[in-house]
């Protein structure tokens, strides 16, 4: 039995129903219209241009999306607790922990001694958001900043709490919330991809999490929709150039072969995949001129350094992913998701967590003001957050000048900028301690239903239909649009 054969006769009866689903009405539409012929998307199968789908008139067109993988922890940074000096090195109470599951790292602790920050903090701004010494850039933009100091998740580990905050779900295969923008809002440049993914090198490397192409998957919506990885370092995209030998005629001539024997195989099988091999064969061609421009930035005036910093020169480092970011969301790159590893710090928070606001700091404000003196800010939402924060409580040894963080996920803090979000806004509240939530919690749903409105989806009614349901990104549990985090 040859392959294609076996495959038709593989195919369930909704699989074969869910093809058919638009036949009759594409009869019927060729019936009123008083022709035999049917559209050209129904005889190719391929999906006629669209517009985008929101659902009103959005805020923001474009996001940069800064993930900090491993969890800062929010009171070193932004959820200031002074009270916890009198508590230094006594137990964290039964009454604030309330049974709450502990990860294997500190289960095992015979004590949970009461860490307090050991860095000093200090009001910034008309909005008085406090701010580590850590962070003195970013202190003073906090009126440029939306603050939410009440996050929570229900991951408690890194795989699933990163999955979960990219994708909504915290079982892998979902689609991530740039192939979501991907599919609602279309391409804004056919020379670029519409959601790209940059992963960051930081400085200090003592506990590097893992982060894999799931996170940037297309899930089950089409291929075309999954996030595109530039590299740190060499070609941002291997393989996209001609090997030496092999002029442009040639590697066009040899697209227009595939193309071809694509479209074959697109007729005697039917799977719309097919037509996404061809897109990304045809993009990866014109991006053969459309990459080298974007990331020369060494064409950059001396003012773009004056924002980022000096290490913005480095490939790889912080500083220049971010400013690659920028040119990108400049030329039309709907969904830039940048991935800045090492916060992870169940240990040595004393020398690991100024290494990490070295390499975030400068950056971060640069890029706010580069996006708003070039008029840009409004129409581009800026996120930065992990999957979870860190506890108040000591992993392993405590001293007044060192001491380490578990993973935390009932409170965290996270800020966006740009896009609609409104800026000078500090929402929720911590108890004393930075262990649960007393005012306003913003549940991981929450955040992403916020985001879609920004981008002009009502995030019940953004589904895509997949196994007989309508799946969207904030899941099948009510959540709703944090009104106060609008401009």
């Amino acid at each position: 039995m040859s392959l294609v054969n076996e495959w038709v006769r593989s195919e369930t009866r909704r699989q074969f129903f869910s093809r058919g689903a638009n036949a009759v009405g594409y009869a019927a539409l060729a019936s009123l219209l008083g022709t035999n012929k049917l559209p050209a998307a129904a005889i190719q199968g391929v999906p006629a241009p669209r517009t985008p789908m929101t659902h009103f008139a959005p805020k923001a067109k474009q996001v940069i999306y800064l993930h900090m993988v491993g969890g800062p922890p929010q009171m070193d940074l932004y959820d200031y607790k002074p009270v916890m000096k009198e508590w230094y090195d006594k137990d964290l109470p039964d009454s604030v922990r309330m049974g709450q599951r502990l990860t294997t790292m500190t289960s095992g602790q015979k004590r949970f001694p009461i860490a307090p920050s050991m860095f000093k903090f200090a009001q910034h701004g008309e909005s008085g958001m406090w701010v580590s010494e850590l962070l003195p850039r970013t202190a003073s933009m906090v009126d440029d900043m939306c603050f939410i100091r009440s996050m929570k998740t229900d991951a408690i580990n890194h795989e699933p709490a990163i999955t979960y905050m990219q994708t909504g779900n915290q079982v892998t295969g979902r689609p991530c919330i740039g192939s979501w923008v991907s599919y609602g809002l279309g391409s804004l440049n056919d020379n670029l991809p519409t959601f790209v993914v940059l992963v960051a090198k930081p400085s200090n490397t003592e506990q590097v999490q893992a982060i894999s192409a799931r996170l940037w998957s297309a899930g089950y919506l089409s291929g075309e929709h999954a996030g595109v990885s530039f590299r740190s370092g060499g070609d941002p995209i291997l393989y996209i150039n001609n090997p030496p030998g092999v002029p442009s005629q040639v590697r066009r001539q040899t697209l227009d072969g595939l193309k071809a024997l694509n479209e074959m195989n697109f007729k005697t099988v039917g799977d719309p995949e097919t037509h996404t091999r061809i897109e990304q064969y045809e993009l990866a061609f014109r991006m053969q001129s459309s990459v080298p421009e974007l990331t020369a930035v060494e064409n950059e005036p001396a003012s773009t350094y004056s924002f980022y910093g000096e290490e913005a020169k480095k490939p790889g480092s912080f500083a220049h992913t971010v400013l690659l970011a920028r040119r990108m969301v400049e030329r039309g790159v709907r969904f830039v998701q940048v991935y800045h590893n090492n916060w992870d710090t169940h240990g040595n928070v004393a020398g690991r967590l100024p290494s990490q606001c070295r390499d975030v700091d400068q950056p971060c404000w640069g890029l706010i003001q580069d996006l708003k003196q070039r008029g840009m800010l409004d129409e581009t939402l800026v996120i930065w957050g992990g999957e979870f924060g860190r506890t108040i409580y000591s992993q392993g040894g405590l001293s007044t000048s060192n001491y380490g963080r578990d993973h935390h996920p009932r409170c965290y803090t996270m800020w966006m900028a740009g896009g609609g979000s409104r800026p000078g806004t500090i929402y929720g509240e911590t108890d004393d301690f930075s262990y649960n939530i007393v005012k306003d919690p913003v549940h991981i749903h929450d955040f992403h239903a916020t985001i879609l409105h920004l981008l002009g989806f009502d995030h019940e009614r953004f589904t895509y239909k997949y196994q007989g349901l309508d799946q969207r990104l904030t899941g099948v549990e009510p959540s709703k649009v944090i009104k106060a985090l609008l401009a």
